[in-house]
């Protein structure tokens, strides 16, 4: 089984990726930004999956995602 997790845009490279954070902790992804229809912002969120993101996402959404992983992790 895979997971999509949420992360933030930190910067966008220049070349059709962003470099992002997982969490809130010091996990860092480069993710292909090839299958959005526009490139996200810094300070959004996005899902990704192997290596794509697959959608931008809310802010709430994201947070309230990133607490139910955290608390499963912890649980």
């Amino acid at each position: 089984m895979c997971l999509a997790v949420p992360v933030k845009v930190l910067e966008l490279s220049g070349n059709g990726a962003a470099r992002c954070r997982v969490g809130e902790g010091d996990t860092f992804v480069t993710a292909s930004l090839a299958l959005l229809e526009e490139d996200p912002k810094p300070g959004e969120y996005l899902i990704v999956h192997a290596g794509f993101a697959l959608r931008k996402l809310d802010p709430e959404d994201a947070e309230e995602t990133i607490r139910l992983l955290r608390a499963m992790i912890e649980a």
